[in-house]
């Protein structure tokens, strides 16, 4: 089982005073605006909440530990704040990893210390309009002319699609269905890459999600991740962390919801008594609290699995659906017991609900992550 020095519980306690600081206050406001508050990411640098294994040399602190990242991303959406949990996830846990382990030392000097402070914002694009969970079915083409290609093709559902200014694209650069692929980083201000309209969702407002597309956008080849043909082995390899990342958040988020149900049941009052008295809510939140503490030892046993090095694509998966359709149940039956208030947008479990339905869909959806999992069985 995973474990926690006083130095984690050091941080955690700065990490929520952060949250209760800078993101709850403001979460309302960056709903009605579609999109985080850049300055968000460099006041995140500036406390350290950011890419922690970035070396020394980098202006990281050197720090290989997904403990810290656990925290963050655990902490973020406890406090109900889904949108700046994925802006944290996506530059700490998803992007981060390619930069830090595909990349030249050249490439790690011009690109990892503005990651670290936070004034660059990373975002990956994969999806694309025709494809979603299948990889090997990406259009978007990279066409290699000298010593750059050429980049053309769109992009969909990409988060930090506004506030991004660093992307991971993955393109084809050739006709090879999984040998094919070519992750290139391309710079937010880069002649023909254009950002889409802010994707009207039904939930997490406030996490700006964008289309993005490449008109002959011209890519050095120094800004090539690895080797040419070699994307959807990279985009794969780093798929359990990734997973493991949501699932963190995801328990983080039902427990928040379930802890701000449990104190509004003691406080609302129906037929002259508090709803907690009646047996219905005693046996909905007595059930919840039960699954959430099976789902908090099953992602800290993943998250140990992970330190050492042996968290596998199927456990990932197994994790990632379980947890996530978690708390999309945790949400509604919280919802549910705020009676007609649950249903209005002042209250958060409003939010909540909302906000986790994304979970099961992005990241794989839990159709493609039984299919993971059947495989791992033989089947």
């Amino acid at each position: 089982m995973i474990s926690y020095d006083t130095e984690h519980d050091q941080f955690r306690d700065m990490v929520r005073g952060f949250v209760d600081e800078r993101i709850v206050p403001f979460h309302d406001q960056w709903e009605r605006a579609g999109c985080l508050d850049r300055a968000l990411f460099v006041d995140a640098g500036a406390q350290g909440l950011l890419a922690f294994e970035v070396a020394e040399e980098f202006g990281g602190a050197g720090v290989d530990d997904f403990r810290y990242n656990a925290i963050v991303a655990t902490e973020v959406n406890r406090a109900g704040a889904a949108a700046a949990g994925i802006g944290f996830a996506l530059q700490n846990d998803v992007v981060l990893p390619y930069l830090t382990e595909l990349t030249t030392d050249e490439q790690k000097a011009r690109w990892l210390p503005g990651v670290v402070t936070g004034d660059t914002v990373l975002a990956i694009a994969m999806t694309e309009p025709g494809t979603g969970s299948d990889l090997s079915g990406i259009r978007t083409t990279a066409r290699r002319d000298g010593d750059h290609y050429v980049l053309n093709g769109s992009k969909t559902f990409i988060s930090n699609g506004r506030n991004g200014n660093l992307f991971v694209v993955a393109a084809r650069t050739s006709s090879d269905r999984h040998g094919g692929l070519t992750l290139l980083v391309v710079d937010g201000g880069a002649p023909g890459f254009e950002r889409g309209r802010n994707l009207d969702k039904i939930g997490l407002h406030g996490q700006d999600t964008s289309e993005l597309t490449f008109t002959d956008v011209v890519v050095p080849v120094a800004d090539r991740l690895g080797e040419e043909g070699e994307g959807f082995y990279q985009l794969v390899r780093n798929l359990p962390q990734e997973r493991l990342s949501l699932s963190l958040g995801a328990v983080g988020a039902a427990e928040g919801v379930f802890a701000r149900t449990l104190a509004y049941v003691n406080e609302r009052k129906a037929f002259g008594q508090p709803i907690g008295s009646f047996q219905n809510t005693q046996f909905v939140l007595a059930e919840l609290s039960t699954e959430l503490d099976i789902a908090r030892t099953y992602v800290d046993d993943c998250l140990a699995a992970h330190l050492s090095g042996g968290l596998s694509a199927a456990r990932a998966a197994r994790l990632k659906w379980w947890t996530t359709e978690l708390q999309v149940r945790v949400a509604d039956r919280c919802l549910q017991l705020h009676g007609g208030y649950g249903y209005m947008r002042e209250y958060p479990v409003s939010r909540a609900f909302v906000d986790a339905r994304i979970q099961t869909i992005y990241g794989g959806t839990t159709e493609i992550m039984k299919t993971i999992i059947a495989k791992d069985l033989g089947l």
